[in-house]
């Protein structure tokens, strides 16, 4: 184990001070040896040349490594049980993603809010044709123009961010939805395919996200809105009113349920262009949301219990077909499909394709 390699003073010397300080069996080791060991730069490596050089056994890799962590003590959780589990794959919050609660998300931007769709046909089982009949009397429809059971209906609608906090709990929304129902298969008459109907609803929203939790739920969303409504039309086809609307939606996994009051500002009399409306659209609605395999089924229910008038509506958005286009199919029945039909019951159902799904 001798050799005639000449050592460099800082090795020699941390030699001669291990050698002084070891056992005497560290004695009848050659300085070269223990030279050899202190040069390793390696705390571990170091360690365990030194223990060979002593006879001692080598040490276990944990135990050799000072950078180790200490074995958890019996009945200790672990780590990987201390830390909170990572949310599933898909199992974002419905409410976060509609609502951008994602502090990641831009401050300002624009974004879906109800359904945009084309339903390419929608068929009605009762024609409201009575609120036109003063249009017939006028003469501004030649004699045999009809109204068609079926027809084309879309809607447009989106929502702007004006202001949020940082961590995006709290934002204030501009929001506007256009819903048209278009006569386009109809040529008689001098009808020349009009629109029927076309409603117009501009909002105010101010959103928040509790993130509150009980069982498996979470409550995920609280709104409150400004609500204008009208049909933009005149004399005795305008149909408008204006809400204060408050909801609340909560979660689990795949399934939401989001429910809304609301009440209706007073108008003048003579000013009021439908004063029963409430006897038929009722005073707020419950909708739920069921999402399986990228599609998403939705039923809503609204109405007035002392009328006992309302509606409901069963919707089905398939998995994207073709881009961001889905399939969308909508099945109406009730009272105030649109605002001109406010108290009209009639059973509906529209096919087509729908670019998002309101949640």
């Amino acid at each position: 184990m001798h050799d005639n390699r000449r050592l460099a003073a800082p090795p020699a010397i941390l030699g001669a001070t291990l050698m002084a300080a070891l056992e005497p069996a560290w004695a009848q080791v050659a300085p070269a040896a223990l030279a050899e060991c202190a040069a390793i730069a390696a705390d571990s490596q170091r360690l365990a040349c030194f223990d060979r050089l002593s006879g001692r056994p080598a040490r276990p890799a944990a135990e050799a490594r000072p950078d180790a962590a200490p074995a958890p003590a019996a009945g200790a959780p672990t780590a990987a049980a201390a830390a909170p589990a990572a949310a599933p794959a898909g199992s974002e919050s419905m409410f976060d993603k509609a609502w951008q609660f994602d502090p990641s998300t831009p401050r300002y931007g624009l974004s879906p809010y109800a359904a945009n769709y084309l339903l390419l046909g929608r068929y009605t089982n009762d024609v409201n044709t009575a609120v036109y009949q003063p249009l017939f009397d006028s003469g501004l429809f030649k004699p045999g123009t009809t109204i068609d059971s079926t027809e084309a209906a879309f809607q447009l609608s989106f929502k702007f961010r004006l202001l949020t906090t940082d961590d995006r709990r709290w934002a204030l929304w501009a929001a506007y939805t256009q819903q048209s129902q278009w006569q386009v298969y109809n040529d008689s008459g001098n009808a020349s395919r009009p629109f029927r109907e076309t409603n117009y609803m501009p909002e105010l929203i101010v959103s928040w996200k509790p993130g509150m939790q009980w069982g498996g739920w979470q409550w995920n969303l609280l709104n409150l809105a400004l609500n204008h409504q009208s049909n933009g039309r005149s004399d005795v086809i305008s149909r408008s009113w204006n809400r204060v609307i408050a909801g609340a939606g909560v979660e689990n996994g795949n399934f939401a349920l989001l429910g809304r009051l609301w009440w209706r500002i007073p108008e003048s009399d003579d000013s009021d262009d439908n004063p029963t409306i409430s006897d038929y659209y009722g005073w707020g609605d419950l909708s739920a949301i069921y999402k399986w395999r990228d599609n998403s089924f939705a039923a809503t229910i609204r109405g007035n219990p002392s009328t006992g008038k309302g509606a409901g509506q069963l919707s089905w958005t398939s998995a994207p077909l073709l881009g961001p286009l889905r399939g969308y199919v909508k099945l109406f029945s009730g009272y105030g499909e649109t605002l001109i039909d406010y108290n009209w019951k009639q059973t509906t159902i529209g096919v087509g394709v729908t670019l998002n799904d309101w949640l």
